[in-house]
């Protein structure tokens, strides 16, 4: 299957914390980086998910939030730091490509957040995603 979420993003499963209706589960990224991803107990239960299990997180690029610095009192639990890359401006959005360890996340934020942040290649942001915007595929 092909997909088009941009930010495929290979891990393994470090922890399983079951709730009543919802899991949250903790992966470790190829890069070292720890991601926190909130999903239902039904899709732990359907994809098997343990410590250990291999898994992809995606994320679109529209749920990537970026700052240039890291954020305290924030409720987001995935601060992920990189560099930008490539910075595509438009009309009214861009793309921004962040180089992290183990790979590259694509975030798509208005121009003027872009301009506000003074963003250029060569940056250090630090990408900023919700867990329950992160989805987890097996192979």
């Amino acid at each position: 299957m092909t997909l088009s979420i941009r930010n495929q993003l290979p891990g393994t499963v470090t922890e399983v914390r079951p709730g009543e209706v919802m899991a949250t589960v903790k992966v470790r990224l190829a890069g070292g980086q720890n991601l926190t991803a909130a999903i239902t107990l039904e899709a732990v239960e359907e994809l098997g998910l343990a410590p250990g299990s291999e898994v992809r997180a995606l994320v679109k690029s529209t749920e990537v939030a970026l700052s240039t610095s890291r954020t305290e009192g924030l409720s987001i639990r995935n601060q992920v730091p990189g560099t930008v890359t490539q910075l595509l401006l438009g009309e009214v959005m861009a793309t921004v490509k962040v180089s992290m360890a183990g790979g590259e996340l694509t975030a798509a934020i208005t121009k003027d957040a872009a301009g506000d942040l003074g963003l250029f290649v060569g940056s250090d942001v630090i990408a900023l995603i919700k867990s329950t915007e992160v989805a987890l595929a097996t192979a």
